[in-house]
Protein backbone atom coordinates (compact mmCIF):
# COMPACT_ATOMS: atom_id res chain seq x y z
CA UNK A 1 0.00 0.00 0.00
CA UNK A 2 1.22 3.35 -0.72
CA UNK A 3 2.59 5.93 2.27
CA UNK A 4 1.49 8.90 0.96
CA UNK A 5 0.35 9.20 -3.02
CA UNK A 6 -3.25 8.30 -3.76
CA UNK A 7 -4.91 8.53 -6.82
CA UNK A 8 -4.69 12.18 -7.34
CA UNK A 9 -1.48 12.81 -5.21
CA UNK A 10 -1.15 13.48 -1.96
CA UNK A 11 -4.58 14.31 0.36
CA UNK A 12 -5.27 14.55 4.20
CA UNK A 13 -6.60 17.21 6.63
CA UNK A 14 -4.56 20.16 6.89
CA UNK A 15 -1.88 20.11 9.29
CA UNK A 16 -2.79 16.40 10.31
CA UNK A 17 0.20 13.80 9.32
CA UNK A 18 0.52 13.81 6.36
CA UNK A 19 -0.45 17.58 5.31
CA UNK A 20 2.40 18.94 7.78
CA UNK A 21 4.65 21.59 7.06
CA UNK A 22 7.30 18.74 8.47
CA UNK A 23 6.42 16.32 6.05
CA UNK A 24 6.02 19.23 3.28
CA UNK A 25 8.93 19.95 3.82
CA UNK A 26 10.69 16.62 2.70
CA UNK A 27 8.00 16.02 -0.02
CA UNK A 28 9.67 19.61 -1.58
CA UNK A 29 12.67 18.31 -1.50
CA UNK A 30 12.48 14.80 -2.36
CA UNK A 31 10.34 15.95 -5.32
CA UNK A 32 12.61 18.83 -6.24
CA UNK A 33 15.94 16.36 -6.26
CA UNK A 34 13.93 14.08 -8.44
CA UNK A 35 11.98 16.16 -10.84
CA UNK A 36 14.89 19.11 -11.28
CA UNK A 37 16.23 18.79 -14.92
CA UNK A 38 19.81 19.54 -16.11
CA UNK A 39 19.57 23.46 -16.70
CA UNK A 40 21.57 25.99 -14.66
CA UNK A 41 18.47 27.52 -12.56
CA UNK A 42 16.39 23.99 -12.39
CA UNK A 43 12.73 25.36 -11.40
CA UNK A 44 9.67 24.14 -9.98
CA UNK A 45 6.06 26.24 -9.95
CA UNK A 46 3.81 26.27 -7.32
CA UNK A 47 0.30 27.17 -7.64
CA UNK A 48 -2.66 26.48 -5.26
CA UNK A 49 -6.43 26.96 -4.72
CA UNK A 50 -8.45 29.24 -2.50
CA UNK A 51 -8.07 27.23 1.18
CA UNK A 52 -6.14 29.09 3.79
CA UNK A 53 -4.23 26.45 4.92
CA UNK A 54 -2.32 26.97 1.33
CA UNK A 55 -0.30 29.71 2.94
CA UNK A 56 1.47 26.82 5.22
CA UNK A 57 2.10 24.31 2.54
CA UNK A 58 3.63 26.61 -0.06
CA UNK A 59 5.75 27.96 2.44
CA UNK A 60 6.91 24.37 3.69
CA UNK A 61 6.75 23.01 0.42
CA UNK A 62 9.17 26.57 -1.19
CA UNK A 63 11.46 25.68 1.59
CA UNK A 64 11.92 22.01 0.72
CA UNK A 65 12.32 22.87 -2.96
CA UNK A 66 14.83 25.90 -2.65
CA UNK A 67 16.94 24.23 0.17
CA UNK A 68 17.51 21.52 -2.87
CA UNK A 69 19.40 24.10 -5.39
CA UNK A 70 16.35 24.38 -7.09
CA UNK A 71 14.25 28.03 -7.55
CA UNK A 72 10.54 28.11 -7.32
CA UNK A 73 7.53 30.22 -9.16
CA UNK A 74 4.94 31.24 -7.25
CA UNK A 75 1.70 31.93 -9.19
CA UNK A 76 -1.05 31.99 -6.61
CA UNK A 77 -4.43 30.90 -6.64
CA UNK A 78 -5.10 29.18 -10.02
CA UNK A 79 -6.98 26.65 -11.46
CA UNK A 80 -4.99 22.85 -11.79
CA UNK A 81 -5.37 22.95 -15.41
CA UNK A 82 -3.95 26.48 -15.27
CA UNK A 83 -0.85 25.24 -13.41
CA UNK A 84 -0.25 22.42 -15.81
CA UNK A 85 -0.22 25.40 -18.70
CA UNK A 86 2.16 27.67 -16.82
CA UNK A 87 4.64 24.82 -15.85
CA UNK A 88 5.03 24.19 -19.99
CA UNK A 89 5.04 27.59 -20.39
CA UNK A 90 7.35 29.06 -18.29
CA UNK A 91 9.56 25.58 -19.33
CA UNK A 92 9.60 24.46 -15.39
CA UNK A 93 11.31 21.42 -14.49
CA UNK A 94 8.14 20.61 -12.63
CA UNK A 95 4.54 22.17 -11.20
CA UNK A 96 2.56 21.17 -7.99
CA UNK A 97 -0.79 22.08 -7.24
CA UNK A 98 -1.99 22.42 -3.64
CA UNK A 99 -5.06 21.19 -3.67
CA UNK A 100 -7.83 18.95 -2.17
CA UNK A 101 -10.07 19.47 -5.12
CA UNK A 102 -13.57 19.11 -4.56
CA UNK A 103 -12.63 17.92 -0.25
CA UNK A 104 -14.03 20.11 2.15
CA UNK A 105 -11.92 23.41 3.56
CA UNK A 106 -10.26 20.90 6.32
CA UNK A 107 -8.31 19.05 3.48
CA UNK A 108 -5.50 20.19 1.83
CA UNK A 109 -3.56 17.97 -0.93
CA UNK A 110 -0.78 18.21 -3.18
CA UNK A 111 -0.01 16.56 -6.83
CA UNK A 112 2.80 17.27 -9.03
CA UNK A 113 3.16 17.76 -12.83
CA UNK A 114 5.66 16.73 -14.75
CA UNK A 115 7.56 19.82 -17.33
CA UNK A 116 5.53 18.50 -19.78
CA UNK A 117 2.42 18.94 -17.89
CA UNK A 118 1.40 15.62 -16.84
CA UNK A 119 0.70 13.97 -13.73
CA UNK A 120 3.60 11.87 -12.37
CA UNK A 121 3.49 8.22 -13.18
CA UNK A 122 2.76 5.57 -10.20
CA UNK A 123 6.74 4.47 -10.42
CA UNK A 124 8.17 8.12 -9.84
CA UNK A 125 5.87 8.76 -6.93
CA UNK A 126 6.86 5.45 -5.19
CA UNK A 127 10.50 7.14 -5.93
CA UNK A 128 9.54 9.96 -3.91
CA UNK A 129 8.34 8.07 -1.06
CA UNK A 130 11.03 5.89 -0.72
CA UNK A 131 13.91 9.15 -0.71
CA UNK A 132 10.92 9.87 2.54
CA UNK A 133 10.51 7.13 4.12
CA UNK A 134 14.18 5.60 3.89
CA UNK A 135 15.87 8.41 5.22
CA UNK A 136 17.99 9.25 1.79
CA UNK A 137 17.03 12.21 1.61
CA UNK A 138 17.74 14.06 4.60
CA UNK A 139 21.58 13.44 3.50
CA UNK A 140 21.29 15.50 -0.35
CA UNK A 141 21.89 18.75 0.93
CA UNK A 142 22.73 22.33 -1.70
CA UNK A 143 25.65 24.23 -0.68
CA UNK A 144 24.94 27.42 0.66
CA UNK A 145 25.89 29.57 -2.69
CA UNK A 146 23.09 26.97 -4.63
CA UNK A 147 20.14 27.70 -2.58
CA UNK A 148 17.27 28.80 -4.52
CA UNK A 149 14.96 31.68 -4.41
CA UNK A 150 11.19 31.90 -4.74
CA UNK A 151 9.77 34.11 -7.23
CA UNK A 152 6.43 35.54 -7.71
CA UNK A 153 4.84 35.24 -11.41
CA UNK A 154 2.45 38.09 -11.66
CA UNK A 155 0.68 37.49 -15.10
CA UNK A 156 -0.03 33.65 -14.46
CA UNK A 157 -3.46 34.13 -14.11
CA UNK A 158 -3.85 36.60 -17.32
CA UNK A 159 -1.76 33.88 -19.51
CA UNK A 160 -4.39 31.31 -18.70
CA UNK A 161 -6.98 32.98 -19.51
CA UNK A 162 -5.90 33.60 -23.08
CA UNK A 163 -4.76 29.75 -23.54
CA UNK A 164 -8.52 29.06 -22.56
CA UNK A 165 -9.92 31.61 -25.19
CA UNK A 166 -7.91 29.99 -27.42
CA UNK A 167 -9.73 27.02 -27.53
CA UNK A 168 -13.18 28.50 -28.11
CA UNK A 169 -13.48 28.24 -32.26
CA UNK A 170 -11.78 31.05 -34.14
CA UNK A 171 -14.22 33.64 -35.32
CA UNK A 172 -17.55 32.37 -32.98
CA UNK A 173 -18.08 34.53 -29.56
CA UNK A 174 -20.45 33.81 -27.04
CA UNK A 175 -22.61 37.11 -27.79
CA UNK A 176 -26.56 36.52 -26.66
CA UNK A 177 -25.95 33.61 -24.93
CA UNK A 178 -27.03 34.21 -21.07
CA UNK A 179 -25.12 31.44 -18.50
CA UNK A 180 -24.49 31.39 -14.71
CA UNK A 181 -21.01 29.80 -13.55
CA UNK A 182 -20.97 28.57 -9.96
CA UNK A 183 -17.37 28.89 -8.81
CA UNK A 184 -17.35 26.81 -5.55
CA UNK A 185 -15.00 29.88 -4.20
CA UNK A 186 -11.74 28.34 -5.68
CA UNK A 187 -9.20 28.36 -7.52
CA UNK A 188 -11.52 29.58 -10.90
CA UNK A 189 -13.53 32.36 -9.25
CA UNK A 190 -11.59 35.40 -11.55
CA UNK A 191 -10.66 32.99 -14.24
CA UNK A 192 -14.00 31.84 -15.10
CA UNK A 193 -16.07 34.48 -15.56
CA UNK A 194 -13.26 36.46 -17.12
CA UNK A 195 -12.94 33.96 -19.72
CA UNK A 196 -17.16 34.08 -20.69
CA UNK A 197 -17.07 38.19 -20.48
CA UNK A 198 -14.13 38.26 -22.82
CA UNK A 199 -16.11 35.91 -24.78
CA UNK A 200 -19.17 38.28 -25.01
CA UNK A 201 -21.38 35.88 -22.86
CA UNK A 202 -23.67 37.36 -20.46
CA UNK A 203 -22.47 36.24 -17.28
CA UNK A 204 -23.87 35.61 -13.90
CA UNK A 205 -21.21 34.34 -11.73
CA UNK A 206 -22.12 32.93 -7.94
CA UNK A 207 -19.81 31.99 -5.45
CA UNK A 208 -16.63 33.65 -6.58
CA UNK A 209 -16.19 35.15 -2.82
CA UNK A 210 -13.93 32.67 -1.01
CA UNK A 211 -12.53 33.75 2.54
CA UNK A 212 -10.09 30.51 2.67
CA UNK A 213 -12.83 28.79 4.34
CA UNK A 214 -16.14 28.30 2.21
CA UNK A 215 -14.29 26.50 -0.57
CA UNK A 216 -16.55 23.61 -2.17
CA UNK A 217 -19.27 24.81 1.06
CA UNK A 218 -22.84 24.03 -0.23
CA UNK A 219 -21.40 24.91 -3.82
CA UNK A 220 -19.61 23.88 -6.69
CA UNK A 221 -20.15 20.56 -8.83
CA UNK A 222 -20.44 18.61 -5.70
CA UNK A 223 -23.42 20.84 -4.43
CA UNK A 224 -25.23 22.22 -7.93
CA UNK A 225 -28.78 23.28 -6.23
CA UNK A 226 -27.84 26.73 -6.16
CA UNK A 227 -26.79 26.74 -9.65
CA UNK A 228 -30.48 24.82 -10.68
CA UNK A 229 -31.84 27.60 -9.45
CA UNK A 230 -29.81 30.39 -10.37
CA UNK A 231 -29.92 29.19 -14.13
CA UNK A 232 -34.27 29.06 -14.12
CA UNK A 233 -34.83 31.92 -12.37
CA UNK A 234 -32.64 34.12 -14.62
CA UNK A 235 -33.30 31.97 -17.69
CA UNK A 236 -30.07 31.12 -18.93
CA UNK A 237 -29.09 28.99 -21.77
CA UNK A 238 -26.62 26.96 -19.39
CA UNK A 239 -25.22 27.22 -16.54
CA UNK A 240 -21.69 25.01 -15.14
CA UNK A 241 -20.20 24.84 -11.75
CA UNK A 242 -16.76 23.96 -11.23
CA UNK A 243 -14.76 22.08 -8.36
CA UNK A 244 -12.54 23.97 -5.84
CA UNK A 245 -9.58 23.29 -8.12
CA UNK A 246 -11.56 23.65 -11.40
CA UNK A 247 -10.16 20.88 -13.09
CA UNK A 248 -13.62 19.47 -13.20
CA UNK A 249 -17.62 21.03 -14.87
CA UNK A 250 -20.76 19.47 -14.65
CA UNK A 251 -23.29 21.62 -16.57
CA UNK A 252 -27.12 22.28 -15.79
CA UNK A 253 -29.26 22.67 -19.33
CA UNK A 254 -32.28 25.27 -19.81
CA UNK A 255 -34.59 23.59 -17.49
CA UNK A 256 -32.51 23.21 -14.27
CA UNK A 257 -31.83 19.47 -15.00
CA UNK A 258 -28.19 18.12 -14.06
CA UNK A 259 -25.99 17.10 -16.70
CA UNK A 260 -23.24 14.97 -15.70
CA UNK A 261 -20.08 13.64 -16.74
CA UNK A 262 -21.04 11.04 -18.51
CA UNK A 263 -23.64 12.98 -20.68
CA UNK A 264 -20.67 15.90 -21.17
CA UNK A 265 -18.21 13.42 -22.66
CA UNK A 266 -20.77 11.69 -24.73
CA UNK A 267 -22.46 14.86 -26.86
CA UNK A 268 -18.05 15.91 -26.75
CA UNK A 269 -17.77 12.62 -28.11
CA UNK A 270 -20.27 12.92 -31.09
CA UNK A 271 -19.65 16.21 -32.07
CA UNK A 272 -16.07 14.89 -32.49
CA UNK A 273 -16.84 12.29 -34.42
CA UNK A 274 -19.56 14.46 -37.03
CA UNK A 275 -16.44 16.99 -37.84
CA UNK A 276 -13.64 14.14 -37.90
CA UNK A 277 -11.45 14.70 -34.85
CA UNK A 278 -12.21 11.96 -32.78
CA UNK A 279 -9.08 9.48 -33.20
CA UNK A 280 -9.88 6.47 -34.46
CA UNK A 281 -13.40 6.92 -33.55
CA UNK A 282 -12.83 5.91 -29.56
CA UNK A 283 -13.45 7.64 -26.18
CA UNK A 284 -11.69 6.63 -22.67
CA UNK A 285 -13.75 6.44 -19.70
CA UNK A 286 -13.24 5.01 -16.58
CA UNK A 287 -14.86 1.82 -15.01
CA UNK A 288 -17.74 4.08 -13.40
CA UNK A 289 -18.87 5.40 -16.37
CA UNK A 290 -22.74 4.57 -16.53
CA UNK A 291 -23.56 1.50 -18.90
CA UNK A 292 -26.32 3.69 -20.80
CA UNK A 293 -22.23 5.76 -22.18
CA UNK A 294 -21.30 2.76 -23.63
CA UNK A 295 -25.31 1.68 -24.82
CA UNK A 296 -24.65 5.06 -26.59
CA UNK A 297 -21.37 5.17 -27.57
CA UNK A 298 -22.29 1.65 -29.17
CA UNK A 299 -25.40 2.87 -31.31
CA UNK A 300 -22.88 5.79 -32.67
CA UNK A 301 -20.02 3.20 -33.44
CA UNK A 302 -17.83 4.87 -31.34
CA UNK A 303 -15.45 2.21 -29.70
CA UNK A 304 -15.18 3.01 -25.97
CA UNK A 305 -12.22 2.20 -24.08
CA UNK A 306 -12.23 2.12 -19.70
CA UNK A 307 -9.58 2.49 -17.27
CA UNK A 308 -9.46 2.50 -13.79
CA UNK A 309 -10.83 5.47 -11.60
CA UNK A 310 -8.38 8.93 -12.08
CA UNK A 311 -7.95 11.03 -14.62
CA UNK A 312 -4.54 10.57 -14.63
CA UNK A 313 -5.35 6.83 -15.97
CA UNK A 314 -7.44 7.67 -18.62
CA UNK A 315 -4.49 10.23 -19.69
CA UNK A 316 -1.98 7.64 -19.76
CA UNK A 317 -4.39 5.63 -22.00
CA UNK A 318 -5.28 8.58 -24.10
CA UNK A 319 -1.47 9.32 -24.65
CA UNK A 320 -0.48 5.98 -25.29
CA UNK A 321 -2.81 5.64 -28.54
CA UNK A 322 -3.14 8.94 -29.12
CA UNK A 323 -7.00 9.21 -28.31
CA UNK A 324 -8.21 13.03 -28.79
CA UNK A 325 -11.01 12.57 -25.81
CA UNK A 326 -11.13 11.30 -22.50
CA UNK A 327 -12.96 11.74 -18.85
CA UNK A 328 -14.59 10.45 -15.83
CA UNK A 329 -18.55 10.73 -14.81
CA UNK A 330 -17.69 13.53 -12.09
CA UNK A 331 -16.64 15.85 -15.07
CA UNK A 332 -12.86 15.23 -15.25
CA UNK A 333 -12.76 15.42 -19.26
CA UNK A 334 -9.48 15.70 -21.28
CA UNK A 335 -9.12 17.46 -24.84
CA UNK A 336 -5.87 16.21 -25.49
CA UNK A 337 -6.15 18.91 -28.36
CA UNK A 338 -6.13 21.60 -25.86
CA UNK A 339 -4.79 20.21 -22.57
CA UNK A 340 -3.00 17.90 -20.65
CA UNK A 341 -5.72 17.31 -17.82
CA UNK A 342 -8.83 17.79 -17.15
CA UNK A 343 -9.86 21.23 -17.56
CA UNK A 344 -13.39 22.57 -16.96
CA UNK A 345 -13.04 25.86 -18.41
CA UNK A 346 -11.94 24.70 -21.40
CA UNK A 347 -14.18 21.63 -21.07
CA UNK A 348 -17.11 24.16 -20.40
CA UNK A 349 -15.83 26.60 -23.70
CA UNK A 350 -16.07 22.85 -25.71
CA UNK A 351 -20.02 22.65 -25.10
CA UNK A 352 -21.00 25.95 -25.33
CA UNK A 353 -19.30 25.97 -28.59
CA UNK A 354 -21.71 22.59 -29.42
CA UNK A 355 -24.59 24.24 -28.97
CA UNK A 356 -23.82 27.60 -30.88
CA UNK A 357 -22.90 25.86 -33.72
CA UNK A 358 -25.72 23.47 -33.58
CA UNK A 359 -27.67 25.49 -32.81
CA UNK A 360 -29.37 23.50 -30.11
CA UNK A 361 -30.16 23.55 -26.55
CA UNK A 362 -28.44 21.74 -24.02
CA UNK A 363 -31.04 19.38 -22.60
CA UNK A 364 -31.30 18.07 -26.91
CA UNK A 365 -27.62 17.45 -26.57
CA UNK A 366 -27.28 15.47 -23.54
CA UNK A 367 -30.55 13.41 -24.94
CA UNK A 368 -27.97 11.67 -26.39
CA UNK A 369 -27.38 8.70 -24.00
CA UNK A 370 -30.24 7.47 -21.50
CA UNK A 371 -28.11 6.88 -18.23
CA UNK A 372 -29.06 3.73 -16.46
CA UNK A 373 -30.03 3.89 -12.67
CA UNK A 374 -26.73 4.12 -10.13
CA UNK A 375 -26.49 4.11 -6.90
CA UNK A 376 -23.15 4.85 -5.25
CA UNK A 377 -22.49 4.31 -1.47
CA UNK A 378 -19.86 5.42 0.71
CA UNK A 379 -18.51 3.71 3.66
CA UNK A 380 -16.13 4.75 5.95
CA UNK A 381 -13.21 2.43 6.35
CA UNK A 382 -10.52 2.22 9.88
CA UNK A 383 -7.82 0.80 7.89
CA UNK A 384 -7.03 0.05 4.22
CA UNK A 385 -7.33 -2.86 3.17
CA UNK A 386 -7.14 -4.94 -0.29
CA UNK A 387 -10.92 -5.65 -0.72
CA UNK A 388 -9.88 -8.76 -3.26
CA UNK A 389 -8.51 -10.03 0.17
CA UNK A 390 -11.77 -10.35 1.64
CA UNK A 391 -13.63 -13.69 0.69
CA UNK A 392 -16.93 -13.11 2.10
CA UNK A 393 -16.79 -9.51 0.40
CA UNK A 394 -16.17 -10.84 -2.87
CA UNK A 395 -18.84 -14.11 -2.63
CA UNK A 396 -21.11 -10.93 -1.75
CA UNK A 397 -19.92 -9.05 -5.49
CA UNK A 398 -20.35 -12.42 -7.49
CA UNK A 399 -24.09 -13.25 -5.41
CA UNK A 400 -25.19 -9.23 -6.62
CA UNK A 401 -23.50 -9.93 -10.21
CA UNK A 402 -25.81 -12.86 -10.45
CA UNK A 403 -29.19 -11.52 -9.38
CA UNK A 404 -28.52 -8.44 -11.59
CA UNK A 405 -28.36 -11.63 -14.14
CA UNK A 406 -26.61 -9.68 -17.11
CA UNK A 407 -28.41 -6.31 -17.02
CA UNK A 408 -26.11 -3.99 -14.69
CA UNK A 409 -22.94 -3.91 -13.32
CA UNK A 410 -21.07 -3.73 -9.73
CA UNK A 411 -17.98 -1.94 -8.70
CA UNK A 412 -16.57 -2.00 -5.60
CA UNK A 413 -13.46 0.16 -4.86
CA UNK A 414 -11.40 1.86 -2.14
CA UNK A 415 -11.20 5.69 -2.64
CA UNK A 416 -7.73 6.45 -3.87
CA UNK A 417 -8.17 10.51 -2.37
CA UNK A 418 -10.40 9.70 1.08
CA UNK A 419 -10.75 6.96 3.83
CA UNK A 420 -13.57 5.18 2.33
CA UNK A 421 -15.13 2.72 0.53
CA UNK A 422 -17.00 3.15 -2.48
CA UNK A 423 -19.95 0.68 -3.71
CA UNK A 424 -21.27 1.24 -7.27
CA UNK A 425 -24.57 -0.93 -8.50
CA UNK A 426 -25.86 -0.24 -11.88
CA UNK A 427 -29.23 -2.07 -13.00
CA UNK A 428 -32.58 -1.39 -14.38
CA UNK A 429 -34.82 -1.20 -11.53
CA UNK A 430 -33.83 1.47 -9.18
CA UNK A 431 -35.00 0.09 -5.55
CA UNK A 432 -33.78 -3.14 -6.42
CA UNK A 433 -29.92 -1.70 -6.88
CA UNK A 434 -30.78 0.40 -3.89
CA UNK A 435 -31.26 -2.88 -1.56
CA UNK A 436 -28.38 -4.68 -3.40
CA UNK A 437 -25.92 -1.57 -2.66
CA UNK A 438 -26.71 -1.20 1.04
CA UNK A 439 -25.95 -5.27 1.36
CA UNK A 440 -22.60 -4.38 -0.08
CA UNK A 441 -21.73 -1.60 2.36
CA UNK A 442 -22.67 -3.81 5.14
CA UNK A 443 -20.37 -6.64 4.67
CA UNK A 444 -17.87 -3.52 4.46
CA UNK A 445 -18.26 -1.86 7.28
CA UNK A 446 -18.41 -5.55 9.23
CA UNK A 447 -15.01 -6.40 7.40
CA UNK A 448 -13.10 -2.38 7.71
CA UNK A 449 -15.45 -0.28 9.09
Amino acid sequence: MRKLFGTDGIRGVANREPMTPETMVKVGRAAAHLLKGSTQRPAIVIGKDTRLTGYMVETALTAGITSMGVDVLLVGPLPTPGIAFITRSLRADAGVVISASHNPYDDNGVKFFSGDGLKLPDALERKIEGLIFSGEVDGIRAAPREIGKAYRINDAVGRYIEFAKNSFPKGMTLKGMRVVVDCANGAAYKVSPTVLKELNADVMPINVQPDGTNINKGCGSLHPEALRRAVVKHKAHAGFAHDGDADRVLFVDERGALVDGDHILALCALDLKAVGRLREDTVVATVMSNLGFEVAMREAEIRVVRTTVGDRYVLEEMLANRYTLGGEQSGHIIFLEHNTTGDGIVTALQVLAIMRRQGKRLSELSACMTSYPQVLVNVPVRRRSALEELPSLQEGVRSVEARLGGTGRVLVRLSGTEPVARVMVEGQEQRTIERLARELALMIKKELG
